[in-house]
């Protein structure tokens, strides 16, 4: 998967989106790929409002992938307007992260595949009473898939380096 730096007018047609800010293409992918923490994601409700949640997600393929429950406020939010906007951040300094726009895509998630996978991600394993209710056989799931359109990833490991809660 090859992502595009897009820090000039320069546009490759053939790569799924454009990456802006200190970071290398290579660093967002390897960011997301290795950072469990969750994507804040925001939509469009109905009325027009903006709405912002949290969801534990996977970087797959050039997307970020998702599970929440098919009944939940936020799929029926995206299928009626599927333009979001995301970011994925460290919450402790120094701080480092990637955010940007695109689109969600929703579709079941069978058998719960997307969101087992989730849960070993954030839990480490399926067997706390939350990961056992989360995947109850009496709970619909989907998968919301998120395409990037642009991303900014930021680094400031450097400008922060000694930094500290603990100083003042």
């Amino acid at each position: 998967m090859s992502i595009r730096a897009d820090r000039s007018t320069e546009h490759v047609a053939d790569t799924p989106f454009s990456v802006r800010g200190s970071l290398s293409p290579e660093a967002v992918e390897e960011f997301l790929h290795s950072t469990a923490v969750p994507v804040r994601l925001s939509c469009h409700r109905p009325s027009g409002d903006l709405w912002m949640l949290s969801l534990w997600f996977r970087y797959r393929d050039g997307a970020l992938e998702c599970a929440t429950a098919a009944s939940s406020d936020v799929v029926r939010f995206l299928r009626q307007d599927d333009a979001v906007a995301f970011e994925v951040s460290t919450n402790e300094p120094p701080y480092r992260g990637v955010r940007g726009n695109g689109v969600a895509r929703i579709d079941a998630d069978e058998d719960k595949v997307l969101l087992r996978a989730l849960i070993e991600r954030y839990l480490g394993n399926t067997e706390s009473s939350l990961a056992r209710n989360l995947l109850s056989e009496d709970r619909n799931e989907v998968r919301i898939r998120i395409e990037p359109e642009t991303v900014y990833g930021w680094d400031y490991s450097e400008r922060m380096a000694d930094a500290s809660k603990n100083e003042s």
